[in-house]
């Protein structure tokens, strides 16, 4: 899919560039001028969503419950051209010092200092899919027990991360990359044909697991780890960004039917995750975000980066002179014709799905633009693709993330989903951290923890 979308996306001038939270898948303003107590709960998390324009930090407090969060702190730096490339950190002193800035905002109003931190990962380069493995059992009389499904689980993994590795060597020329499972996630388990949610104490000759996994190149994962290290930061996980807006919205809830087209629109690049009946199928990757919508009119208009960002953000807001508004939307509108043409193409990766959701749910700054949204929603792209009618077309609110309040005021649009969803898979390796307590299920799920 890579090479089929650089051909159509040569000449734009976009940027190229852990541990896992693993979980099955199925306001008012406060402000304080407390100093931060540097002494961190252990009922508060950070989530750091490092994006290519925008570092964002929120500070949460975890319920007595353990699932539920209330955002007490939010923090937001621009970062510079030079700083990232495609969702990929490529100065790490700089966005050290973005991210200090944004941790150090959001702790000033939250009057603590969180430690424990989940930090998102995103870019051309992480793979996220869903690989399905037939396990034949030798002895079908017997019922399936922990250790089994461990072995079997274990399997699923090792071929889905010889899987990334070729792609990656693919993708790169033929170079041997070193990889890492950043997230797993249990799809889907059938025994002879019949679907189980628990598969311990079933007999059976044949075993089918779908298990997700996303696996990230180690230089990537490697940055995030010594920019955590820098800023003191006790790291919980390394989530796959578009695995954690999929957790914004599919909530902690086993029984959840969500089947859905997730797309993050970032400054370097567009993330999908697609969800089917609360399971998360695979994710996909291109590097067209804003940043690639702002060249194409600082290279049409000849004006300078900064110039071209405010024409592009006051086209939606109605800022930009009435003369100049065709000029503006031509140049934008070759861009969205090749970003329209890499959904397809990742939307056509889905080949073991009958069928698309037609529920499509956006997030990210660059979904701000509306004539993206327009295109989303006014043209015939999809007719090519398995949707069994047109898609609608919604961005992501805030409070449509399951179990987070934000009690800052500062939580207000689609632009902090990803960095809410990071918190949901803080929350989430948490929770299965302990051991010594859970039902069978769940012991699954802390057997997913890398």
């Amino acid at each position: 899919m890579l090479d089929k979308f650089k051909d159509l996306s040569r000449g734009l001038g976009h940027e190229l560039a852990s541990r896992a939270s693993a979980t099955v898948n199925k306001a008012a303003h406060v402000t304080t001028s407390k100093t931060p107590n540097k002494s961190a709960s252990d009922h508060h998390i950070v989530a750091l969503d490092i994006g290519t324009e925008f570092v964002k930090a929120l500070i949460g407090k975890i319920a007595d419950d353990g699932t539920t969060v209330e955002i007490i702190g939010a923090g937001r730096v621009h970062q510079e051209l030079s700083d990232m490339q495609a969702g990929a950190i490529a100065d790490i002193a700089r966005v050290v010092a973005n991210c200090d800035e944004a941790l150090n905002e959001a702790e000033q109003q939250a009057g603590v200092s969180a430690r424990q931190a989940i930090i998102g990962i995103a870019g051309e380069l992480v793979k996220g899919t869903t690989t399905t493995v037939r396990v034949a059992r030798k002895e079908s009389s017997k019922s399936i027990d922990f250790n089994e499904m461990e072995r079997i689980i274990k399997l699923v993994q090792e071929r889905a991360e010889a899987k990334a590795r070729e792609q990656l060597a693919v993708e790169l020329g033929g170079k041997d990359v070193e990889v890492r499972l950043v997230n797993s996630a249990l799809v889907n388990i059938e025994i002879d044909g019949y679907p189980v949610t628990n598969p311990i104490g079933f007999q059976g000759k044949e075993v089918v697991v779908q298990l997700y996994t996303a696996f990230a190149p180690m230089i990537h994962i490697g940055a995030l780890e010594k920019t955590a290290q820098e800023l003191d930061l006790d790291l919980l996980a390394v989530a796959a960004e578009p695995f954690a807006v999929a957790r914004s919205v599919i909530g902690d809830n086993p029984n959840t039917n969500l089947s859905a087209i997730l797309m993050d629109v970032g400054g370097g690049t567009t993330d999908i995750a697609v969800v089917n009946d609360g399971g998360v199928q695979g994710t996909e990757m291109f590097g067209i975000g804003g940043r690639a919508y702002t060249r194409s009119i600082e290279r049409e208009l000849n004006v300078n980066f900064d110039q071209a960002e405010e024409l592009k953000v006051g086209l939606s807001s109605e800022r930009v002179p009435r003369a100049k508004v065709p000029a503006v939307e031509t140049a934008l509108s070759k861009t969205v014709d090749v970003w329209m043409s890499g959904v397809e193409l990742a939307l056509g990766e889905f080949e073991k799905l009958d069928h698309l959701p037609y529920h499509m749910f956006l997030c990210g700054g660059g979904s701000s633009l509306e004539m993206l949204m327009t295109a989303l929603e006014e043209s015939d792209w999809y007719r090519q693709l398995p949707f069994t009618r047109k898609p609608v077309v919604h961005r992501i609110r805030p409070e449509q993330v399951v179990g987070i309040t934000d009690l800052t005021g500062k939580v207000n649009d689609h632009t902090f989903i990803t960095a809410m969803g990071l918190l949901r898979v803080g929350v989430d390796t948490l929770n299965f951290s302990d051991h010594n307590s859970g039902s069978i299920r769940e012991k699954i799920d802390r057997m997913l923890q890398v």
